[in-house]
């Protein structure tokens, strides 16, 4: 009787904990798994582990240790013996240093030294700001440094060009080749307006001996990134073709016999990232395929197209790729319902083993969401893939409040990932079924799909939304009169544009950081390329006319009816802040129900700990408010 009673109480427990769903406040304290790499002997995966205080408004990491093979991890400090550190040149005696070298005089003191109180800073060209910071005068630059006696070169000594690039590059940007005798880095060498319109990247040589810089990829106006060096020399890098073009097709090119041979040209699809193989002779690479993010084999052919094979597949994405030992790849990997983790793939048959568990406590006290891949008819023929998020516990007899997501980019992937910000578990823990399409402009079901919306910003994907939430809409357990539409970004920017056309679909709108107006999103964001791309070019330009005429949420304000909450960071130069402000008084100005979040210190982004859990409970605050 006594073991009856102790089972029964057991299971209970366990129904009790399950009851539980994801909150903010446990969103924002699991721990964020970054991996830092491979030991020498390649017997074990060095990573930290990250956790926010939300009381302090701060984080702390740990770093750790656990083997290739699995088993218990060991806190470590210092691993400097055990890590080969590739900043190393491979001889061991010169080191690779990124640090910042003031190149301009930007603030007023510097122009006149009698005024030190000023705080007036002085342009006379573009790029004045980028992302989040305001140009110092300062650029990040790349030196050696003797570790023998301490001196340094600056390979790019009194340049105001960035290594690594701004404002996202990093060690990635740069490597050595395999004998250490040359250096190859990333540098967009344009100033002032010729840097703002441009994304002209290029993969430079630095001869040690010689001191001499080549460029490697002076015939290629797009991007080239990514410089990896295999066993036997081979360089390899990522490129995009067209000029001018952030989300171009990213293609793998080879340097062979002194000559670029592009290795993915006849393939279909986008390269994220890559790794070359032991012997150098095949390139692991991951890319956006139907709704996720998989990982690919390319043997590098000695003539002709190498037919390209997907290792992986399942309903996830593959990250980041950590490192190689044996026929074992070590990733990271995520899926809507779980965060970043380090797995093992098996490259032989592509099974994945699970390394570090640093939440599955956390997952375990919790009902996860169903997560499901529809298909959709398009207006125009079309199949594509909508992942559709249920609630925790979903009951098909209940009737649910639904949100349609709409992805920033606008070609960014909408596949397995998990966001801290946008977290379809959270949505679906808070009662929502979440409707997120793979709607014309993302990557991963060829070039043409992914490329469709530059120019065409309020056509045939506002369709493409609208199939997705009608076809959703038709199954009973949807209550047609809670229907919410949200998103950031470009998805901030399709929130405004549907608020005008969705014909009474939608009860609630959330826009954050969205592009409002898109004259004075011209007039006043940084990387003016992408508009120039997507937009079709300046809006005095008639070439231009429908992206500023047709396509421009501020013309169908007369249309809004609908409460919408407006978000705003303060230091979003990418998407500024007047695009906030303006669709906020609009709104106010209408009569419309709407409330304005400004975060004055955050970017695009919201990055800080108090400021993400403020976000997230406004967020279901307004959404309680307005789908009732």
């Amino acid at each position: 009787m006594k073991t009856r009673i102790t089972f029964l109480i057991a299971i209970l427990c366990s129904v009790i904990a399950h009851s539980q769903v994801m909150s903010p406040e446990m969103l924002w304290q699991l721990k964020r798994v970054s991996p830092v790499g491979l030991t020498n002997d390649g017997q074990s995966v060095i990573f930290r582990t990250t956790q926010y205080n939300i009381e302090s408004n701060s984080r702390s990491s740990k770093t750790y240790k656990i083997a290739v093979s699995g088993g218990d991890m060991v806190e470590i400090g210092d691993y400097s013996d055990i890590l080969t550190n590739p900043a190393l040149s491979p001889d061991g005696n010169y080191e690779l240093i990124a640090k910042e070298v003031k190149i301009q005089s930007v603030v007023g003191s510097e122009y006149y030294p009698e005024m030190q109180k000023s705080n007036v800073y002085i342009y006379d060209n573009l790029n004045y700001r980028h992302w989040d910071k305001w140009e110092d005068g300062n650029y990040g630059h790349l030196f050696v440094r003797n570790l023998k006696d301490g001196t340094e070169i600056d390979l790019n000594e009194g340049e105001p060009y960035d290594v690594p690039q701004q404002p996202f590059g990093g060690s990635e940007d740069y490597t050595w080749n395999h004998d250490g005798t040359m250096v190859y880095y990333v540098s967009k060498k344009e100033v002032g307006t010729d840097y703002a319109v441009s994304t002209n990247t290029d993969i430079y040589q630095y001869d040690l001996k010689t001191k001499q810089t080549t460029n490697l990829t002076v015939s290629n106006k797009g991007y080239d990134t990514n410089p990896v060096v295999a066993v036997d020399g081979t360089l390899a890098w990522l490129q995009m073709d067209e000029a001018g073009y952030e989300a171009d097709k990213n293609d793998i090119i080879l340097m062979k016999d002194g000559e670029p041979i592009n290795l993915t040209a006849h393939w279909d699809g986008t390269v994220f990232s890559f790794i070359f193989s032991a012997n150098g002779k095949k390139i692991y690479f991951t890319a956006p395929v139907n709704g996720t993010r998989q990982l690919f084999e390319l043997p590098i052919p000695k003539k002709g197209n190498a037919e390209i094979k997907q290792i992986t597949d399942g309903q996830f994405d593959v990250n980041g790729l950590v490192g190689l030992t044996g026929t074992t790849l070590v990733v990271t990997r995520t899926d809507m319902n779980h965060a970043s983790e380090i797995y093992t793939v098996n490259l032989k048959n592509g099974e994945m083993s699970q390394l570090t568990h640093e939440n599955d406590a956390a997952y375990n006290d919790i009902s996860l969401s169903k997560v499901d891949k529809r298909m959709v008819t398009t207006t125009d023929g079309k199949q594509m893939v909508t992942w559709v998020i249920y609630p925790p516990n979903f009951d098909s007899s209940k009737k649910y409040p639904t949100l349609l997501y709409c992805q920033g980019g606008p070609q960014g992937a909408l596949s397995q990932f998990y966001s801290f910000r946008w977290n379809f578990q959270l949505m679906a823990a808070q009662g929502y079924i979440v409707v997120a399409p793979n709607r014309r402009g993302m990557p991963g079901y060829g070039v043409e799909w992914n490329e469709q919306i530059s120019g065409d910003w309020g056509g045939q994907n506002m369709k493409d939304y609208l199939s997705a939430i009608d076809d959703v809409a038709k199954e009973d357990y949807v209550d047609k009169n809670r229907l919410g539409c949200v998103g950031a970004s470009y998805g901030g920017y399709s929130a405004f544009y549907l608020a005008g056309i969705h014909e009474g679909r939608f009860k609630s709108f959330i826009a954050h950081d969205g592009i409002f107006n898109m004259q004075s999103m011209y007039g006043t964001t940084e990387e003016l390329f992408f508009v120039n791309k997507d937009f079709g070019g300046p809006y005095w330009d008639e070439k231009a006319s429908k992206a500023y005429k047709e396509f421009n949420p501020i013309n169908m304000v007369e249309k809004w009816d609908t409460p919408i909450l407006i978000i705003q960071g303060g230091t979003d130069y990418r998407v500024p802040i007047g695009q906030g402000l303006e669709a906020f008084q609009a709104a106010q100005l209408r009569g419309i129900k709407s409330k304005l979040l400004y975060f004055p210190e955050e970017n695009h982004w919201v990055l800080s700990a108090q400021n993400g859990v403020i976000w997230q409970r406004e967020f279901y605050k307004w959404l309680e408010e307005t789908l009732k």
